[in-house]
């Protein structure tokens, strides 16, 4: 293991997939692993095993929806009254929806809420207690989706005109890319060199990511033809773990990578205008849930 002191880490989405891999992993680094969950009976269990599987006591879990900025708040919430530190975000919950466009009840588009609003939020809630650690690291789980599937319309960002559940999943994981570049450009800015903020695509999965989705006839046979080629969970958790431990990626920040190598973003719809965009959005957009009560 690469890293010398052991850190605190926490997982979103950690109860099944990559999310559950990657807690597997560092808990059997002896590092304190809090997982998230939204079923609270799930969560707990999961958090079980990891402690049998990894022999590591010092894990726990924290429950909300992250489709919901009210869950995302709670989430931060529960994190800040329980622990006094936070070494390692890895922002891994997300999911792609089905062919109808449907908005949580707090009427944002489903797909945006828990890919994009939801890091950006949980981000800027635990911002205070990364910047504390010797070496705080913001890990974005984003997908080469960006570059296949994304097709904005920066005048609908919520797509409730012409929406298409896999141009809605692409425009989040580029969107979550463009938030993380410009919270790392402004970290720097600001002088905390000892924060960084790296997104990464870990590969088709072999997990119920999107099972449930339905995309449409075509597209659905064609997920289950192809779903046996794909990475097991450990497989693609293995980049997560790596900008989570490595060493040589230290200081490395608003890059993006896949296997474990650094690759570049599509430039296709990028400007530093559009960018700043995404950003002023996810702001408007979670504006209440900043205001969180802390001990």
């Amino acid at each position: 293991m690469e890293m010398e002191r052991l850190k605190t880490i926490l997982i979103t989405g950690a109860t099944g997939g990559i999310g559950k891999a990657t807690a597997i992993i560092l808990a059997k680094q002896q590092h304190q692993v809090i997982v998230h969950g939204r079923n609270e009976a799930k969560t707990r269990a999961v958090c079980e095993e990891i402690k049998a599987t990894s022999g590591n006591r010092n894990i726990d879990y924290i429950v909300g929806d992250l489709f919901l900025i009210s869950g995302v708040k709670k989430v931060a919430e529960t994190f800040i009254g329980k622990y006094d530190r936070l070494d390692i975000l890895i922002n891994n919950a997300g999911g792609i929806m089905s062919k109808g466009r449907k908005e949580t009840i707090e009427r944002i588009e489903k797909t945006i809420a828990v890919n994009l609003l939801a890091p950006f939020l949980l981000t800027n809630l635990l911002l205070d207690l990364l910047k504390q650690s010797e070496d705080g690291r913001i890990i974005n789980v984003s997908s080469n989706s960006h570059k296949l599937n994304a097709k904005p319309d920066f005048n609908d960002i919520e797509l409730k005109n012409n929406y298409d559940p896999l141009a809605a999943y692409g425009n989040a994981k580029l969107f979550l890319i463009w938030i993380s570049q410009y919270l790392s450009k402004e970290l720097n800015r600001q002088g905390f060199e000892n924060v960084t903020v790296n997104t990464l695509h870990p590969g088709a999965v072999k997990t119920n990511f999107g099972v449930n989705s339905n995309l449409g006839g075509i597209l659905n046979l064609f997920g289950k033809l192809v779903r046996p080629f794909f990475k097991t969970p450990e497989q693609g958790a293995e980049t997560i773990v790596y900008l989570a431990t490595s060493e040589s990626v230290n200081k490395v920040t608003g890059k993006y990578f896949e296997d474990k190598k650094e690759e570049k973003v599509s430039a296709k719809y990028y400007s530093e205008e559009k960018e700043h965009l995404i950003w002023e959005y996810c702001k408007s957009k979670i504006k209440e849930g900043l205001k969180i009560d802390s001990k």
